[in-house]
């Protein structure tokens, strides 16, 4: 899912749910929103809102945590 959406399409049904899976996968492997929206072609707030969506907690401003 790593290709770029056409700006402005909806993205609906299990296209959507299999971008909020990928999103939430590459977000949780420490990737911030901005990257993930630049890399979908997504506005930053469609992707915030994608991942509050699938139930990902979202971290704090200041950047990824590092993982032991």
């Amino acid at each position: 899912m790593a290709e770029t959406l056409r700006k402005g399409t909806r993205v609906t049904g299990t296209e959507r749910s299999a971008l909020a899976d990928d999103l939430k996968r590459r977000y949780e492997d420490g990737e911030s929103i901005r990257s993930l929206a630049a890399s979908t072609g997504r506005s930053y707030g469609f992707v915030h809102r994608l991942l509050t969506e699938a139930g990902v907690t979202l971290r704090g401003r200041g950047g990824a945590t590092r993982r032991a």
